[in-house]
């Protein structure tokens, strides 16, 4: 259930009616917008006559929400969220470009990627320390050492760092370190992993399970809002479906979908989603002319050589030709770098 408050309402009224909600054993979150204020009611609200708060003068109306989701849902927090990432803003018309090797490999190809991807536009360094794989014996990735790795190229760049986090072991290091810390498909339905997320500071990337619904993802989100981080970008990287032509489906209509459903910021994968280094670029400007709010593109200066994924990632030179193309789409559907 939501309180829209009357325009100018005091914060003495607003004060006034968050503890009314409270008395009534429910929790509250409150959005203060440029014109309303919403005060969101978490709980069981089956039970709460809305007519209790409809006749308070400062009440405009009050609404149930249907939706399981509510710190998530856009109607608790109608205007679109800003997420900051160390400076970088992603979401609320600013679109995020985050690019890197699928995994670090060594110091030096990383900082070559980075210099080449900074020039080009992108305004976030991405890059796999620990690798899920599906094959035991394919490469894991450096750990600790390929996230010190990232940590030196972005003193050195200036880059703000993106990674995977797969276990709870090295969410304090992660903390830490990372800037925006990347919680992969396989893990979006962990849910005491996105529980302990929600302690942390800082800002969270959820991508979107093989199976996934939009509203599994979604109460994925709101499983790290509910315990207290609402720092949360949503990342589509494509779905299972029949086709295996491609590596999986990308859901291009999930952007005004989520958009529509919620407030947080929706970035696309399109590496992971096709799987080819071809289908990157189309799938990419498609992306943002649906109004995505920023995209995360796999980079490699020799692909050929890649420990992993190089089937999919785009060399420097294809990159920055992208870049030039969703820079003048990106103009068009009113988002800015």
């Amino acid at each position: 259930m939501i309180i829209v408050l009357k325009p100018n309402t005091s914060e003495e009224n607003i004060t006034r009616v968050e503890n009314q909600v409270k008395a009534r054993g429910l929790d509250t979150h409150i959005v203060r917008g440029t014109e309303m204020t919403i005060i969101g009611c978490i709980g069981d609200t089956t039970l709460i006559d809305p007519r209790l708060f409809e006749v308070d003068s400062c009440v405009d109306k009050v609404m149930h929400v249907q939706e399981p989701y509510k710190l998530a849902n856009r109607a608790f927090h109608p205007e679109d969220s800003v997420v900051d990432i160390a400076g970088v803003k992603i979401g609320g018309g600013h679109l995020g470009l985050i690019a890197g090797p699928c995994s670090v490999e060594s110091y030096e190809q990383v900082l070559e990627i980075a210099k080449a991807a900074k020039a080009s536009g992108a305004n976030l360094l991405r890059g796999g320390a620990f690798k899920p794989r599906t094959s035991p014996y394919s490469f894991q990735g450096l750990g600790v050492e390929g996230l010190d790795i990232l940590c030196a190229v972005r003193e050195e760049v200036g880059l703000p760092i993106v990674t995977e986090l797969m276990s709870p072991q090295y969410l304090d290091l992660f903390n830490e370190k990372v800037d925006l810390i990347q919680i992969g498909a396989r893990n979006m339905q962990n849910f005491d992993l996105l529980k302990q997320l929600g302690q942390v500071d800082k800002p969270i990337l959820l991508k979107r399970g093989l199976n996934a619904t939009y509203e599994e993802w979604i109460m994925s989100a709101e499983y790290i809002m509910a315990s207290g981080n609402e720092n949360v970008i949503l990342c589509e990287r494509g779905i299972r479906t029949f086709e295996t032509y491609t590596r999986n489906t990308l859901d291009l209509q999930s952007v005004p979908v989520l958009h529509k459903k919620t407030h947080l910021p929706v970035v696309i994968d399109p590496s992971h989603a096709g799987g080819k280094w071809w289908l990157v670029e189309p799938m990419a400007k498609a992306a943002v002319a649906a109004g995505a709010d920023g995209l995360m593109v796999e980079v490699h200066n020799n692909p050929e050589c890649a420990l992993c994924d190089g089937a999919q990632s785009l060399k420097p030179e294809k990159y920055d030709e992208l870049i030039r193309q969703v820079k003048q789409i990106a103009e068009v559907v009113g988002k800015t770098l």
